[in-house]
């Protein structure tokens, strides 16, 4: 599935999803909300994805909220994301250029 606001790669086992709204330091709007909670669920269903890596583009990782979204309401329950099961843990020793070396080739 092609996303607009999000980058979703998965190579070896792991899955790299990366907010990519670097204009707007990366904050969720509707559009990044709903395209988040489909690339989880693709991560979720796919037993050949082991690990997921959460970060984002440009100089933020992430503001928060756009609040400039008008079609956000205060108070808005985001149990509407479902329950996530699949956990995973890293563990890295020293530095993180294992991370990096999974996401080099490309």
């Amino acid at each position: 599935m092609a996303y607009d606001t999000i980058l979703l790669d998965v190579a070896k086992g792991a899955a790299r999803l990366t907010l990519n709204r670097p204009d707007r330091l990366n904050s969720f709007n509707v559009e990044m909300h709903r395209e988040v909670a489909e690339a989880l669920s693709r991560v979720e269903r796919d037993p050949e994805i082991r690990a997921l890596l959460i970060t984002g583009a440009g100089r933020g990782f992430c503001a928060g909220q756009d609040l400039s979204d008008r079609a956000v309401t205060p108070g808005d329950d985001a149990s509407t994301w479902g329950s996530r099961s699949k956990i995973a843990t890293i563990r890295l020793s020293g530095s993180s250029s294992g991370c990096r070396n999974l996401w080099s080739a490309r």
